[in-house]
């Protein structure tokens, strides 16, 4: 008999839901995201489709674990649970994320300042509560990068290099009798390559809710034009299934009697094994991150979409998106073609032109991407 979730995880479960728009989800996907992923990311699903990993326990999600890309908008997480989106066998088998709380404390990071973007796509805080209140409600199965911020403010001369994991997706694995599942995210890091980090510039970063602050020459970009900010080089993401563990099965303890240390020592194989099936997918899949030849061939099937797949472009498509969507609903179709469409979309999008004005550009951005934000409040069930 499934375990009753506490009165604590009952009043919480208004989490999966108050944003979550299923719709939004499949419309952006079918008009934004496809063209992105078939053009620019190419991205591959290594052993899913033959085995699409099952519930040993039909009571509980599956925790699916993966590497962060350091140093790089979340670009990987968008794909991977787009692409996942689109092929997963039915519909409870897909993934729900939960993200670092700082993605959805201000506009500013979320893709070209669409409020509210992540969590209208799935997204939910990453926080204790939140995580232990998704264990409870299984139409969906859990995503986590569980190195949290620190993975994604390693620098280039760490790529590849897993940070510590939170120990809480072992406890709850354990406590629920339900899987890990690990797959490795390949090439992710050449999305921002050369950027390198800096622990005393992350922490001021942070009080303005930026994760990161990637040290690199893109950071002029970002001045001259301040699209830069969510720039992705060509990489060929691939994402590549590797192993389910039952961490339970390593520990003769009942949970209840399971302290601190042991968690820790469990998660620490964990952390083991997801750092050597990474380094194996990075050896199979990661010698040539760009595949320039593929890119060049995507292109030119794809040149009647030009140049809407170049990142410059991209702030456009978003920001019509939203205001199609909007105004028609889950039924609203984008139409691309040629660089009268690019007039267009501006003449409907104006604010679109401050990703484009060199220096000041950037207040409109920032006083967008900072209007009522919640940078530095403590989230209910959040350490």
């Amino acid at each position: 008999m499934p375990q009753s979730p506490p009165a604590a995880i009952v009043a919480n479960q208004h989490i999966y839901s108050d944003y979550y728009d299923e719709e939004f989800v499949r419309a952006i996907d079918e008009n934004v995201l496809q063209l992105l992923d078939r053009v620019w990311f190419r991205s591959e699903l290594v052993g899913f489709l033959e085995n699409y990993p099952q519930r040993n326990n039909p009571d509980r999600p599956l925790i699916f674990c993966s590497n962060h890309s350091g140093m790089a908008f979340p670009w990987d997480a968008i794909v991977a649970l787009a692409h996942l989106y689109r092929t997963v066998p039915r519909p409870n088998d897909m993934l729900r994320p939960l993200s670092a709380p700082l993605l959805s404390q201000s506009v500013l990071m979320n893709p070209f300042l669409l409020p509210n973007f992540w969590k209208r796509a799935g997204c939910v805080d990453a926080t204790t509560l939140n995580f232990e209140t998704m264990m409870y409600y299984n139409d969906y199965n859990l995503m986590l990068y569980p190195e949290g911020v620190p993975g994604i403010g390693k620098g280039f001369n760490r790529k590849y290099q897993l940070q510590r994991l939170a120990s809480s997706i072992v406890r709850l694995s354990i406590q629920h009798k339900t899987d890990l599942v690990l797959f490795s995210t390949v090439n992710g890091e050449y999305l921002n390559p050369g950027a390198y980090s800096f622990e005393w510039i992350n922490k001021w970063v942070r009080k303005i809710g930026i994760p990161f602050l990637p040290v690199t020459w893109l950071l002029i970009g970002i001045i001259l034009q301040p699209w830069v900010f969510y720039m992705a080089f060509p990489a060929k993401l691939t994402f590549v299934l590797g192993s389910r563990l039952r961490p339970a099965d390593w520990t003769d303890r009942p949970f209840e009697e399971l302290t601190r240390e042991d968690f820790v020592a469990l998660t620490e194989r964990v952390q083991g094994q997801m750092q050597q099936e990474l380094n194996d997918a990075v050896a199979k899949h990661g010698q040539k991150p760009y595949r320039w030849g593929e890119l060049w061939q995507r292109m030119k099937e794809n040149w009647h979409f030009f140049p809407f797949f170049l990142p410059p472009f991209w702030p456009l498509l978003f920001h019509e998106f939203a205001r199609g969507y909007a105004k028609y609903g889950p039924k609203y179709r984008l139409r691309l073609s040629g660089f009268g469409t690019t007039l267009r979309l501006i003449w409907r999008n104006p604010f679109v032109l401050s990703f484009f004005i060199p220096v000041l550009g950037l207040i409109p951005v920032a006083i967008r991407g900072y209007r009522k934000h919640r940078i530095g409040e403590k989230l209910p069930g959040q350490g």
